[in-house]
């Protein structure tokens, strides 16, 4: 019977960071994987979509490229070579996951855990000290919409799709809602967003929610919040694309047998990962905590360290970048306006608008704004949000600002490059 240090359960990028982490400490470890290496995030999530979008983003550009002094008749794409620029991506990006496995025993299988730290996989019984479930998440399915339906898609259906559909219906103004509503209008497909909150990006700062309905609407897309599926005819859509959530993947994996505690959102786990099993440890989107990669990838290497170390690390870090890549993007970190004033800080709000960017109107891109959250007393910045141009890269640094608890006048006193969109950070703030 194979013996290890580590049985990792799903190579997505929670267990894919797990396993590297573990074999840099010197543990034996193995990787098992049902399904393609990469998880939801390389195969049916993050990367797919963003190849996609940057195909849409190209197009936009050629589009206006008269604009620059650079003539393009009558541009237009070809969606079938666009899947498979996005195709190749995945396929070169899995295959640098797979070079990076050396050491560690990836094997190809369903995994089911038995009583005794023991895991049912590829015919045969393995052994580990530790286990670690990180077996990710799937969308989420309507009652009354299955996807089994022609016309019904999930997220994961409709980078699939062999052609561009003439209209779509889009269920949930969510993140994932927003970013294939703008990619297929750019593409040309006739889009509705349908969202049974008062606006689209639920918990999102409340002026950039605004920002985006008011940009979508500029593009042609209908927009309809405190909606009611019901009352809506759906048979006027080529396409319907459910986008209401996600929930964990823990079926199969034998945990009603095994007594591990489970929450409505998933795996129940305490503060240092650990589920209500000894040595049996979750990380990810099967935790059902923040759903996001690289919260992932974290999640992943504490647990890692949590079970080879004396110290005891809580995975607690709450200063995570969150990025919407519709168009313009957007990104957010730590509180916005409104949480903050709900925590009881008094604050002061720093405000950008891109017109005033000389990068932003050179790459004629000067539509939204920035917002940086600090502290009335201390000057210490806790949170911010962008609508605009590269707003998932600038959220880096308002990222390592509240992360090192930086002041406002500690930004403010920084030496930009000019003309960059980064230096609009500093300009928020003078």
């Amino acid at each position: 019977m194979p013996m290890y240090d580590l049985a990792v359960i799903g190579a997505g990028w929670a267990g894919f960071n797990a396993a590297l982490r573990a074999r840099e400490s010197g543990l034996k470890v193995c990787l098992i994987e049902c399904g393609q290496i990469g998880g939801t995030c390389l195969n049916r999530g993050c990367i797919p979509t963003k190849a996609l979008i940057a195909s849409a983003k190209t197009y936009s550009l050629v589009k206006k490229s008269s604009s620059f002094g650079v003539e393009s008749d009558n541009p237009r794409f070809n969606f079938n070579k666009i899947q498979e620029r996005k195709n190749k991506l995945i396929w070169n990006l899995a295959q640098g996951m797979q070079s990076r496995l050396s050491g560690i025993d990836f094997i190809k299988s369903n995994a089911e855990i038995i009583p005794g730290n023991e895991i049912k996989a590829d015919g045969r019984i393995l052994s580990a000290k530790f286990i670690l479930i990180s077996t990710g998440s799937r969308p989420v399915e309507l009652a009354q919409l299955k996807f089994e339906a022609p016309k019904i898609i999930s997220s994961d259906d409709i980078l699939l799709l062999p052609s561009v559909p003439r209209s779509l219906l889009v269920i949930g103004g969510g993140v994932i809602g927003c970013e294939f509503a703008s990619l297929f209008s750019v593409l040309g497909t006739e889009v509705s967003i349908l969202e049974k909150l008062p606006m689209l990006l639920p918990g999102e700062d409340k002026e950039v929610a605004r920002k985006i309905e008011v940009v979508f609407k500029k593009k042609g897309i209908k927009i309809y919040t405190n909606a009611d599926l019901s009352a809506v005819d759906l048979n006027i859509y080529d396409k319907i694309l459910v986008c209401v959530g996600r929930e964990p993947n823990i079926s199969g994996l034998g945990l009603e047998g095994l007594s591990i505690k489970l929450e409505k959102k998933g795996i129940a786990v305490d503060d240092y990962l650990r589920t209500s099993v000894a040595n049996i440890y979750a990380a990810g989107d099967c935790t059902g905590k923040v759903m996001l990669a690289h919260y992932a990838a974290y999640q992943g290497i504490v647990a890692v360290k949590n079970m080879i170390s004396d110290n005891k690390y809580k995975a607690d870090n709450p200063v995570v970048p969150a990025c919407v890549f519709c168009d313009p993007e957007i990104a957010s970190v730590g509180l916005n306006e409104e949480r903050a004033s709900a925590a009881g800080f008094s604050i002061k709000v720093h405000r950008f608008d891109f017109r005033a960017s000389a990068m932003a109107r050179i790459i004629d891109e000067p539509e939204g704004f920035i917002k940086i959250i600090s502290r009335q007393d201390t000057e210490e910045i806790i949170g911010g949000c962008i609508i605009g141009p590269k707003a998932a890269e600038l959220i880096a640094i308002l990222t390592m600002a509240v992360s090192s608890h930086l002041k406002a006048s500690q930004i403010r006193e920084i030496i930009f490059a000019h003309p960059t969109l980064s230096e609009s950070l500093r300009e928020c703030i003078v």
